[in-house]
């Protein structure tokens, strides 16, 4: 795995940047409470002002139910503050006293280890793992939900690894108007382990499958703009392990992507199966710049000039993705330990020489020190309270690397590296 690891050693600090209620989780006591549940359902139902609910390292074994919007979710440790919680999909929904002719959600609220519904908005989790571990204790690889989004939107992880011990890891499903952005995020379950309905925009994240059925799935059936973007990932599995499927209408884009050996010579496919519905526009699958280690194959190769409006690559972004309803790279709240989420995004190519750096401040930052150079340990050219730097004009086809250090009271915390390449 080689997802980020940081330390939060922010957790006296009141309140986040920016303003916002701040809630402290703590399993050994020192908090406000020792249950993630309990703080969520603090706050009031109708809220509108951004609450961070920041939990402290530990493992808490709950299932937890989010239906509150502008809530973000930030764990202390990202592989330490851990969520765990076993529960197999139709064991639950079996168990449950509901009708009949219930609708699917109504039947899956409550499957997974986080439940996102209740029409809330603006969910963020940060900085954290969430395991439903069901299978590793009894030995079944079947559904077995991690995240579970109802008629929820604008839902971002950010830092975290989301692991599923069978199918369905990440199964936001808000049909109508789900909209989801994931970045540096590592993802690892069964068949179809990432499976967003609607629109979803993955970038810098990692994907490990165990499954020979599909890593990846989309349900675009709902509108024909919806579409299933993945941008500097890489994706990894057992040997012979397929990259995806869909059952419905999907539109997939995968952009400067990495295969690992392992993945087998197979496109994303239509399954055999009683559930699959006739495709009304097309096999819609679309590749640019990726790389398959020990050789590539041919249904990867360029196609964007096939995609409707033939985009290029640059203009692939998340807020092409939303059709301009979402810009959360420039919108999404400071709740990280340390500045995110760059643009240019990390690794771009092609940059514009009089390009403008900016970033997602860390949380309840001081000053922001920014270092931005060609060396491997570039120099600090500036401080600064805003989000964004003006550098001078650049080389051509020229790499430079970038990291912003976070000064808090008298500690400096070390920023994540980032690298772009200009144009010629």
């Amino acid at each position: 795995m080689w997802a980020f690891s940081l330390i939060f050693i922010l957790s006296v600090c009141p309140s986040a940047h920016g303003g916002g209620k701040r809630i402290v989780v703590d399993a050994a006591g020192s908090g406000q409470f020792t249950s993630i549940q309990k703080a969520l359902d603090s706050i009031h139902p109708e809220n509108l002002d951004p609450v961070i609910v920041f939990i402290k390292r530990g493992t808490y074994r709950e299932k937890l139910y989010i239906t509150k919007s502008f809530v973000s979710l930030v764990g202390e440790d990202r592989d330490s503050t851990r969520i765990v919680f076993a529960e197999l999909r139709s064991q639950w929904t079996q168990s449950r006293d509901n009708r009949p002719d219930g609708s699917e959600d109504e039947q899956d609220w409550g499957s997974a280890v986080m439940n996102i519904g209740g029409g809330a908005t603006d969910v963020t989790i940060a900085n954290l793992t969430v395991h439903n571990n069901y299978g590793g204790i009894h030995g079944t690889r079947a559904h077995q939900f991690t995240i579970r989004g109802f008629d929820a939107t604008r839902i971002a992880l950010l830092h975290c690894n989301v692991i599923s011990d069978g199918g369905d890891a990440v199964a936001l499903w808000n049909r109508k108007n789900g909209l989801y952005y994931h970045s540096n995020c590592y993802f690892e379950g069964w068949v179809d382990f990432v499976c967003p309905r609607g629109w979803c925009y993955i970038t810098d994240s990692e994907f490990y499958g165990h499954n020979m059925s599909a890593s990846i799935w989309h349900d675009g059936s709902a509108n024909e703009d919806q579409k299933f973007v993945m941008r500097n990932s890489r994706f990894d599995g057992r040997p012979g392990f397929p990259l995806g499927r869909h059952h419905r209408d999907a539109q997939f884009y995968l952009i400067d992507c990495n295969f690992s050996d392992n993945m087998a010579d197979r496109s994303l496919y239509a399954p055999n199966s009683p559930n699959l519905v006739p495709w009304r526009w097309g096999d819609r699958q679309y590749y640019y710049n990726c790389k398959r280690a020990g050789g590539d194959f041919e249904w990867f190769s360029d196609n964007l000039q096939k995609a409707e409006g033939k985009p290029h690559p640059d203009d692939i972004t998340a807020v092409w993705t939303f059709n301009g309803t979402w810009d959360p790279e420039s919108t999404l709240p400071s709740v990280l330990p340390f500045a995110a989420i760059p643009q240019p995004r990390n690794e771009a190519y092609e940059v514009n020489r009089t390009t403008v750096l900016r970033w997602i401040p860390a949380y309840n930052e001081d000053t922001q020190i920014i270092r931005f150079g060609q060396s491997n340990y570039p120099p600090v050219v500036a401080s600064t309270r805003v989000r964004e730097f003006h550098p001078d004009l650049l080389k051509p086809s020229t790499r430079y690397i970038w990291r912003i250090d976070t000064i808090v009271g008298k500690d400096t915390l070390k920023g994540i590296t980032w690298t772009f390449t200009t144009g010629s």
